[in-house]
């Protein structure tokens, strides 16, 4: 499920604790719960909101150092004599200073034969900026800039906290929405049932629990339709901070990469299969759960066409 995957680390990283905070809040009757006599709609919305944000934050909080190990992220020492190395740390911390960006991100490296990079971090202040292998052997340097640019222009623009409330919205929704099903559902069996038992208690935390992996799926999709308005945002900043010819030869770069890996006859390594560039031939459902929009309508948009 190839489609899947693009979803991103950090959604399914939220989903997971979404759930466990959902378990936990049904187990120990936290807030409103579901009974014969009603729901108190206000009460758990709002309760579903507080619980909502404070999984999408607790995911945002421990993105980077889960990002570093889950990721193999090496950070290169400020010290370091490798003059490759070197030269990452210092764009990254000059693209940083041209953003405003007051403490320096911390920079990475993590061995992979993929063509990426990824920034994340709870606020501007505390971020990294991790690269691939694959990404420093296979780009010139104007294109690596480019790239850079890009990931510091999310930092700038303050995505990471932005994709955190958005998140914590849906994680809103699909809670509320899922308890308001499961009461709609027992409300209906109790009414056919002439003991009126209706799902029963744990039947109800189940069903809740289905309810919200199924309404995820939607709330996905609207996330991934704002991650991608976000990445044309950041090309257009990263257009800024290192130079639009920079910034349109970089996709250019992951463009004749993502062609050479679509062609059948050369063999991919699976790290890499996984990880394949979203380009112009995906179908439009897999677009929908994209986090990126196709490389060759990001660089029309650069072109200004």
């Amino acid at each position: 499920m190839v489609w899947l995957r693009r979803i991103g680390f950090f959604l399914l990283l939220n989903f997971t604790v979404m759930m466990m905070v959902s378990l936990i809040v049904s187990l120990f009757g936290i807030g409103p719960t579901m009974s014969a006599q009603g729901l108190n709609y206000g009460s758990l919305i709002a309760v579903c909101l507080i619980w909502g944000m404070a999984g999408s934050f607790i995911s945002l909080l421990i993105s980077r150092p889960m990002a570093k190990w889950t990721m193999g992220v090496k950070l290169v020492d400020p010290q370091t004599s490798h003059q490759d190395q070197q030269i990452l740390l210092q764009t990254v911390h000059r693209l940083a200073r041209s953003a405003g960006i007051q403490k320096m991100p911390e920079v990475g490296i993590y061995e992979s034969p993929e063509v990426n990079a990824f920034a994340t971090g709870a606020t501007k202040n505390r971020s990294l900026v991790a690269v691939s292998s694959g990404l420093l052997q296979r780009m010139d340097r104007p294109a690596v800039e480019g790239v850079l640019g890009h990931e510091i222009s999310h930092i700038a623009n303050g995505d990471m906290v932005t994709m955190t409330l958005l998140q914590g919205v849906v994680n809103a929704f699909v809670m509320a929405l899922s308890r308001i099903i499961a009461f709609a559902i027992d409300n209906f069996l109790r009414s056919r049932d002439e003991r009126g038992q209706g799902l029963g208690y744990f039947a109800q935390i189940i069903l809740v629990m289905v309810l919200q992996t199924i309404l995820f799926i939607p709330g996905s999709m609207v996330i991934a339709a704002f991650s991608r308005y976000r990445e044309y945002r950041a090309d257009e900043g990263g257009a800024k901070l290192a130079g639009r010819g920079q910034m349109i030869g970089a996709l250019q770069s992951l463009q004749r990469v993502a062609a050479i890996n679509a062609d059948p006859s050369i063999e991919t390594p699976p790290a890499y299969a996984a990880f394949k560039i979203t380009k112009s031939g995906a179908s439009k459902f897999t677009e929908w759960f994209s986090s990126h929009p196709p490389l060759d309508q990001r660089i029309a948009r650069l072109q200004g066409r």
